[in-house]
């Protein structure tokens, strides 16, 4: 079975009620019939009920099982704009902009999860991380233990013995630009908390660097050894080592040579780039030469669970995001 087979059979055991905003796009509409036809989650699609079927229809899609809410004709729509008014007055929000902005299919949805009337969201095929994760932050804003909402990218590799059999987690990938050490230190929490909720087995982080264990001395390489020890410092019980090259992290033959004392030894298989150039390009560079399926950008420190899409993502890619979205709502 494959991890993302795995995903599935964990949903299945506590099915979750699944938001998908972006109802409009074909690949959610299949994605949609495939995670009904699977029975891992329920779905509700924001939109106009007559367009959506009618899309269904012409394509021979099967989506009678979802439920189907549109903002504009909702008698939700009202009381969605009078708490997002309650919840932003403060910061200006009028009851005029609330009920402006639950006519769009997002902040529609987000309210849904905020209200408990669905256990997730799924959006970003159409829409950019900003205006995903912007009414997300608005709306559900941060978990109470957490200091940084940043984003993480499952990678599975197919035909690899690196990482765990092959699967990853890279952060963050997607949202804070050139995060500081003390960032760093929140990114690797959070990804570790997120490697060992959906994999079920111990993180083992990697704090990369284009140097491993003072090679090269630069403050690229010094801010990467400061985020390592405040890690150790912070959070003794994550099993991390750092900084290390990418080869000295996942690598044990490597690691012997670099890194002869690293706790990880070699057998890293959560990665920590050391800003969104490093994680962006090494996710796809996965994704793409290594043929490696990539799930996200998904979205860790916000208090519900809310995950971002790639642009480029396939409807086999929402369907598995929906998945993961259904067990950390578990």
């Amino acid at each position: 079975m494959n991890f993302i087979d795995q995903m599935k059979d964990r949903a299945r055991k506590d099915i979750k009620k699944i938001v998908l905003p972006e109802a409009k796009d074909l690949r959610t509409l299949k994605a949609t019939q495939i995670a009904l036809k699977e029975n891992y989650a329920k779905i509700v699609l924001i939109g106009n009920e007559e367009y959506l079927k009618e899309i269904a229809k012409e394509n021979n899609l099967d989506i009678s099982n979802a439920e189907i809410i549109d903002p504009l004709k909702s008698e939700k729509s009202k009381i969605y704009a009078e708490k997002l008014y309650e919840l932003r007055k403060e910061k200006g929000m009028t009851l005029e902009k609330a009920e402006e902005l639950v006519k769009d299919e997002v902040y529609f949805g987000m309210m849904m999860v905020k209200l408990e009337e669905a256990d997730g969201l799924v959006s970003g095929a159409i829409h950019s991380t900003s205006d995903t994760l912007r009414p997300a932050l608005q709306i559900l804003k941060t978990a109470p233990d957490t200091k940084l909402v940043s984003a993480f990218f499952l990678m599975v590799v197919p035909n690899c013995e690196y990482g765990e059999n092959g699967v990853f987690v890279f952060g963050d990938c997607g949202l804070n630009q050139n995060p500081t050490a003390e960032e760093l230190v929140e990114i690797a929490h959070s990804s570790s908390k997120s490697f060992e909720q959906l994999v079920g087995k111990q993180a083992k982080v990697a704090m990369l660097s284009y140097s491993t264990k003072g090679s090269a001395k630069s403050e690229l390489t010094q801010k990467v050894i400061d985020a390592t020890n405040m890690v150790r410092e912070k959070y003794p019980e994550i099993k991390v080592d750092g900084e290390l090259q990418l080869d000295a992290a996942i690598v044990p033959e490597i690691s012997k040579s670099k890194a002869p004392d690293s706790q990880i030894g070699g057998n890293a298989n959560t990665l920590i780039f050391p800003d969104l150039n490093a994680g962006n390009i090494g996710y796809k560079l996965t994704q793409r030469l290594g043929k490696a399926e990539a799930y996200g950008p998904l979205c860790q420190g916000i208090a519900r669970p809310v995950n971002d899409l790639s642009r480029g993502c396939s409807s086999d890619d929402i369907a598995g995001v929906i998945a993961i979205t259904a067990v950390q709502a578990q």
